[in-house]
C-alpha cells in the first residue's frame, strides 16, 4: 500500500490465430474489463454531459479499439495492453492509516519493445521503470493480430483524497443528467394533472349531476326513457368470462406491487447500497417470495365474491402461474448463457436455492394468504344483479375494446418512458443506477395516471351501456406493457449494437420478463381503481 509502481511487466503473449480472433470480436462488441480493488469497481474517469467540471466514472475499460495508422485507410484492431491505476486514499491523521476511497484506470495501447525477455525480470525499453514519465517518444499501440506479441504491463500510483471512506461511492452514483429527470416527472405531473382533472370533472359534475337526476326519478316509465350508466345495474357486477384467470393475475399482481414498494423503501433508505453486489437482486427475490401471502389473499377474496367454489385450484395457479413463465423463460435464457460458457450464468445450485424458495417459503405463503382470505366474509355487491344478462347495444367504433385497451396504455408509459431509458442504460449500457429518489416519485406517478385512466375510460364504456369492464379495466392500464416493448425493440435498434444472435435473444428474452410483470402490475392497479370507482357510483344511486 501507498508502494508507487512504474512500467511493472506482467507477461508476454503471443496470440494464436484463434486468440486474435477472439479479441477482435470483443473489441467489436465493445466489450469492457471489469476489476475490483476493496470492493470498488475501477473506473475510467469520464466528462459530464452538461459541460461542468464535476467528474464522472464509466464502469470498466474497453478490451481496445479500432483505427487505422497514418496514410492507410485499412482499420486495424488495437488491444490496451498497459494500464496506469490510481489509487485514492483517505488518510486518518490520529492513526496515519489509510482507507482505499478511489479505484482509476487509464488504459493505453502501446508496442512495447525489449533487448533480451528475462522471464525473471522482465524489462521494456518503451518505458522506464524510475520515472514517472512512462512511454518514450512517438510511441506505435499494439496492434491485434495473428502471430503478434504482446507484453502486458501496468502502473501503480497513489494520491491523498479528501473523500471519506462512508461517502466513496458518491463520485460512481453521481448523476450525469438531473435536469432531465426533473424535465420527466415535470411532464409527468402534466399528465397527471391533465387526468386528475378529468376524473375530478366526472366525479363532481357529471356523476353529481347524473345522480341527483336518477334519483329524483319518480316512476319507472321516467327510469325507462333514461340512458346511461345507472341502466346495466343489474348486469355491472356479474362475473366476467375466466373469473378465475382474472383472480389470479389480480392476486399476482398485488405479491409484484407489494415487492416493489417495499424495495424501494429499503433502497430510498439507503439499504440496498451498490456496494453489496446482487443486493437489489436478492432482496427482491425474498421480498416477492414471502409478499406470496398478500398475493394469495387478495386473489381468494374476489374468487370468493365471483362465487368460485375450487379456491385451492385458483391457490395453485395463483402460486405458479407467474413465477413457473418467469422461472421457464429465465431457464432458456440461462441455458443459452451456459451453452455460451459465460461467466454470467447462473449457477445450478443458485438455480435450485431459487426453486426452494419458491415451493418452500412462496407457495405455502400463497396459501395460507389464500385461506385466510376465504375465510373471511363475502364482500357484497352494491346492486342486485339479475338472472338475465341485459343486451349490450352496438358500441361505436372508439368503444370497441381493442381501440380503448391500445388507447389507454399510451398515458402511463408516456409517464415512465424517459426514466425507462435511463434504468435500461445502466442495465445494457454499463452504468449505475441509484436514482431510486426520482424511480419513487415516478412509481407513484405511474401509479396515479394508471388508475385515472383506467376510470375515465369505465366511466365511457358504462355511459355507453357497456357493462364487461373487470377484464377491461386490467388490459386497459396493462397495455402499457405492450408499449414498454415496443420501446425496448427502438432501444435495441437505436442504442444496442447487438450482432450476436444469443446477445439478442438475451435481451429480448429479458425485456420479455420485465414486460410481463409490468402488465401484471399496472393492470392489477387499473383493475382496483375501476373496481373502487365501480362500487363507488352504484352504491351512491337509489335503486328499486
Amino acid at each position: 500500500m501507498r508502494e508507487e509502481q512504474h512500467c511493472t511487466v506482467a507477461c508476454k503473449s503471443k496470440l494464436s490465430a484463434q486468440a486474435a480472433k477472439d479479441f477482435k470480436e470483443k473489441i467489436d462488441d465493445e466489450y469492457r474489463v471489469n476489476m475490483i480493488l476493496d470492493n470498488l469497481p475501477v473506473a475510467v474517469l469520464g466528462q459530464r454531459r452538461d459541460g461542468s467540471s464535476l467528474i464522472t466514472y464509466e464502469h470498466g475499460f474497453r478490451v481496445g479499439f479500432k483505427g487505422n495508422y497514418a496514410g492507410s485507410k485499412e482499420e486495424k484492431y488495437f488491444i490496451h495492453n498497459h494500464l496506469s491505476f490510481r489509487v485514492m486514499y483517505h488518510r486518518d491523521p490520529e492513526t496515519d492509516s489509510a482507507r482505499i476511497v478511489g479505484f482509476e484506470v487509464s488504459p493505453v495501447s502501446i508496442k512495447h519493445e525489449y533487448k533480451e525477455w528475462d522471464p525473471k525480470n522482465p524489462k521494456v525499453a518503451t518505458c522506464n521503470q524510475n520515472t514517472k514519465n512512462i512511454f518514450q517518444g512517438g510511441a506505435i499501440p499494439q496492434e491485434v493480430d495473428k502471430d503478434k506479441e504482446i507484453v502486458f504491463s501496468y502502473d501503480v500510483s497513489y494520491k491523498e483524497s479528501e473523500t471519506k471512506w462512508a461517502s466513496r461511492w458518491d463520485t460512481y452514483l453521481l448523476m450525469n443528467d438531473d435536469q432531465i429527470h426533473w424535465f420527466s416527472i415535470i411532464n409527468s405531473l402534466m399528465i397527471v394533472l391533465f387526468l386528475s382533472g378529468m376524473v375530478a370533472m366526472i366525479m363532481m359534475r357529471t356523476l353529481y349531476k347524473d345522480i341527483a337526476n336518477y334519483n329524483q326519478l319518480e316512476t319507472q316509465d321516467e327510469a325507462q326513457e333514461e340512458t346511461g350508466w345507472k341502466l346495466v345495474h343489474g348486469d355491472v357486477f356479474r362475473a366476467p368470462v375466466n373469473s378465475g384467470l382474472l383472480c389470479v393475475y389480480v392476486g399476482t399482481g398485488v405479491q409484484i406491487l407489494a415487492m416493489t414498494l417495499v424495495t424501494m423503501m429499503f433502497a430510498l433508505l439507503g439499504f440496498l447500497s451498490p456496494s453489496n453486489r446482487g443486493g437489489l437482486m436478492t432482496a427482491m427475490v425474498l421480498l416477492w417470495v414471502f409478499m406470496g401471502l398478500f398475493g394469495g389473499y387478495s386473489s381468494a377474496r374476489l374468487y370468493k365474491m365471483f362465487k368460485g367454489t375450487e379456491w385451492k385450484r385458483n391457490t395453485l395457479k395463483t402460486a405458479f402461474m407467474f413465477p413457473g413463465i418467469l422461472f421457464a423463460v429465465f431457464f432458456v435464457l440461462n441455458a443459452l448463457i451456459w451453452g455460451e460458457q459465460s461467466s454470467g450464468a447462473v449457477p445450478f445450485g443458485t438455480m435450485f436455492a431459487l426453486v426452494c424458495l419458491w415451493f418452500g417459503i412462496s407457495v405455502p405463503l400463497v396459501f395460507v394468504g389464500s385461506y385466510l382470505g376465504f375465510k373471511k366474509p363475502v364482500i357484497e355487491d352494491p346492486v342486485k344483479t339479475n338472472k338475465i344478462p341485459r343486451q349490450i347495444p352496438e358500441q361505436a367504433w372508439y368503444m370497441k375494446p381493442i381501440f380503448s385497451v391500445l388507447i389507454g396504455g399510451i398515458l402511463p408509459f408516456g409517464a415512465v418512458f424517459i426514466e425507462l431509458f435511463f434504468i435500461l442504460t445502466s442495465i445494457w449500457l454499463n452504468q449505475f443506477y441509484y436514482i431510486f429518489g426520482f424511480l419513487f416519485i415516478v412509481f407513484v406517478i405511474l401509479m396515479i395516471t394508471c388508475a385515472e385512466i383506467t376510470i375515465v375510460l369505465c366511466y365511457f364504456q358504462l355511459c355507453s351501456e357497456d357493462y364487461n369492464w373487470w377484464w377491461r379495466a386490467y388490459l386497459t392500464a396493462g397495455s402499457s406493457a405492450l408499449y414498454l416493448f415496443l420501446y425496448s425493440i427502438f432501444y435495441f435498434f437505436t442504442k444496442l449494437e447487438i450482432t450476436k444472435l444469443v446477445s439478442g435473444i438475451l435481451y429480448f428474452g429479458y425485456m420479455l420478463i420485465a414486460s410481463y410483470a409490468f402488465f401484471v402490475l399496472t393492470g392489477t392497479i387499473g383493475f382496483y381503481a375501476c373496481y373502487w370507482f365501480v362500487r363507488k357510483i352504484y352504491s351512491s344511486v337509489k335503486i328499486d
